[in-house]
C-alpha cells in the first residue's frame, strides 16, 4: 500500500522510535548513553573519524534494540502461549542486542583508553580542537536527542506536533547561535535571531505551542548550543 504523502513514512518511523523509547527501559538507557557518548566526544576532543565510529556503534545498538522490540511484538501477536520456537526467536533477538553492546564497549575502550590517548588527554584537551563542522554536527545531534527524550517523556502532543517543548524553536535558536559562532558577524547573527523569533512566533500563532513551551525551546536551543561552543572553543 502506497502512502499518499511520502513524508508520512518518515513520521511513522519516528513514531516507532518514540514508542520504543517510551515503552522499553533499555532503549531509554541507550539514549542516555548516546548523550553521554556525544558529551565525552566533545570532552576528549575526538576527531571526525572517531566521532563517526562512536555514532555508528551506538546506532547499531539502538537499531538492534528496536529490532528486538519488533520481534517480541510479532511473537506475542502470533502466540500467547509458550512455544520453544517463540522463545528461540526472542532469545536470538536479545542475543543480537548483546553482541552490539559488547562491540560498543570494545570500541569505547579502544577509542577512549587505547594506546597513549588516556595518558595524553590533558595535553590533547589543551591544544586540540575539532573542526567547526564536527562540533556543529555533534551539537545538533546532542540537541536533537535531548529534544526527542523530553518530548516523549512529556506525554503531551505528538513527536512532530505540540509537546512540552517547541523543537522547531530550539532548532531555530541552535542555528542562530551556530551562525554567530561561525561567522562572528553581528549583522548575520541579528538576522538569524530575527528568523528564530519568527519561527517561535509562528508556533504560538498556529496554536501548536504555548508561549511557555516556545520560551523553553528557545532557552534549551541557546543554552545547550552555547555551552558546547563555549566549552570547545574557550575565549572565542
Amino acid at each position: 500500500m502506497r502512502l499518499k504523502n511520502p513524508l508520512n513514512g518518515f513520521k511513522y518511523a519516528m513514531e516507532g522510535v518514540a514508542h520504543t523509547y517510551r515503552t522499553q527501559r533499555h532503549m531509554r538507557f541507550q539514549f542516555l548513553m548516546l548523550v553521554l557518548v556525544l558529551l565525552a566526544g566533545l570532552l576528549f576532543r575526538l576527531n571526525r573519524t572517531e566521532i563517526l565510529i562512536l555514532l555508528f556503534t551506538v546506532t547499531l545498538v539502538l537499531v538492534a534494540e528496536m529490532m528486538n522490540t519488533a520481534v517480541e511484538a510479532v511473537v506475542d501477536l502470533v502466540t500467547q502461549s509458550y512455544h520453544p520456537l517463540a522463545k528461540f526467536a526472542k532469545d536470538i533477538a536479545a542475543g543480537a542486542v548483546l553482541i552490539t553492546v559488547i562491540n560498543a564497549f570494545a570500541v569505547a575502550i579502544l577509542i577512549f583508553f587505547g594506546g597513549a590517548q588516556w595518558e595524553e588527554i590533558g595535553s590533547t584537551v589543551a591544544i586540540s580542537t575539532p573542526t567547526w563542522q564536527t562540533i556543529s554536527l555533534v551539537a545538533a545531534l546532542l540537541l536533537g536527542t535531548l529534544l526527542v527524550m523530553w518530548k516523549v517523556r512529556g506525554r503531551k502532543g505528538k513527536l512532530w506536533k505540540g509537546g512540552v517543548v517547541s523543537a522547531h524553536t530550539a532548532l531555530g535558536f541552535f542555528l542562530c547561535v551556530t551562525i554567530f559562532w561561525v561567522s562572528k558577524n553581528v549583522a548575520a547573527a541579528a538576522l538569524a535571531l530575527g528568523m528564530a523569533i519568527l519561527i517561535a512566533q509562528s508556533r504560538v500563532e498556529a496554536r501548536i505551542h504555548t508561549v511557555k513551551e516556545v520560551v523553553a525551546g528557545a532557552l534549551i536551543g541557546t543554552i545547550i548550543t552555547g555551552l558546547v561552543y563555549w566549552f570547545i572553543v574557550p575565549g572565542k
